[in-house]
């Protein structure tokens, strides 16, 4: 009797891939307007910082595509030239993505260091207005991002929510130094100078962590131990399976690739040993895992002392 289908497909794969791709050009938009306001906020309102956090939303709309891109190749099933699939291209995304929030925290640190240098007139206190806005939107952005990319453990999801939140850190950063250069007056004009350039150094240290945990994921490092145990543990439930041996769990993309170990009773026949394969693999197909592709290697397990 053929097992059922497994419930993660290459369709349900890629209306996943589908719901991210959509929440990324969310941000596309969102990013687009709130580039215009901080830019004609921070030229009319003499604030080097706004302006600077302007350029950092334009850089995260190109970001932002390109993890949109990465979720349209990661959708596409396997074919001759990929049997695995293509989710290489999330983390893929997601490695380019750190690429561009370095570049952004390197921008904005040059030009707060020469706002330091060359101090200018106090800002405009509306732009303190314009500026608890933005904040108060990249915030509520960045968690929904977030949220959406544990669900499906995405890389890519997990550096847009974190370049969202980057653009809240460096739009409070000028909240903060705007509020004192206004309320030190003369002197302090090179507040949000210094603002801007102590949350640039934040973002490139978690520019460095979304890197890392793209590089990892590209050279094919292992999954986490805790997905790891929880394969173990659905394919130690087969009935006939005695052990679990070997055990590779890698994640590609939304997804991940199994390759097993099993032991069974040496005294079956091959067709036995067989359908216990098969019932493994069709049970990491149908867990709520998010596997993709299982191979099932049978072995005999010792007898009874």
């Amino acid at each position: 009797m053929p097992a059922p289908p497994p419930s993660e497909t290459p369709a349900d794969l890629a209306a996943r891939a589908d719901r991210s791709a959509r929440l990324v050009m969310g941000g596309v938009l969102l990013n687009t307007v709130l580039a215009g306001l901080k830019l004609a906020a921070g030229v009319l309102g003499r604030s080097q910082a706004l302006v600077a956090d302007g350029v950092e939303s334009l850089l995260d709309i190109f970001s932002s595509l390109l993890v949109w891109g990465g979720f349209r190749i990661a959708a596409r099933p396997p074919d001759a030239d990929h049997p695995y699939g293509h989710g290489k291209a999330e983390p893929i995304a997601a490695l380019v993505v750190s690429l561009f929030i370095f570049y952004a925290a390197g921008w904005i640190g040059l030009h707060s260091v020469r706002g330091i240098l060359h101090p200018h007139a106090a800002p405009h206190w509306a732009t303190l207005a314009v500026l608890v806005g933005v904040v108060a939107i990249k915030i509520f952005f960045s968690r929904r991002i977030q949220a959406a990319g544990r669900a499906v453990a995405s890389a890519a999801l997990q550096a847009e929510a974190w370049h969202h939140r980057a653009d809240a850190l460096t739009s409070a950063a000028a909240f903060v130094g705007i509020s004192i250069a206004l309320i030190g007056g003369r002197g302090y004009e090179t507040a949000d100078a210094w603002a801007a350039l102590a949350a640039c150094v934040v973002i490139a240290y978690n520019g460095f962590g979304i890197a890392r945990a793209a590089l990892l994921e590209v050279m094919d490092t292992a999954a986490w131990r805790d997905v790891e145990n929880d394969v173990r543990a659905v394919a130690g439930g087969v009935a006939g399976v005695r052990r679990v041996e070997k055990c590779r769990v890698l994640k590609s993309g939304l997804s991940y690739l199994v390759d097993i170990h099993v032991h069974v009773d040496g005294e079956l026949s091959v067709r036995e040993g067989h359908e216990i394969a098969r019932a493994v693999k069709f049970a990491l197909l149908r867990s709520p895992l998010a596997v993709t592709d299982v191979a099932v290697h049978v072995e005999p397990a010792d007898p009874p002392a």
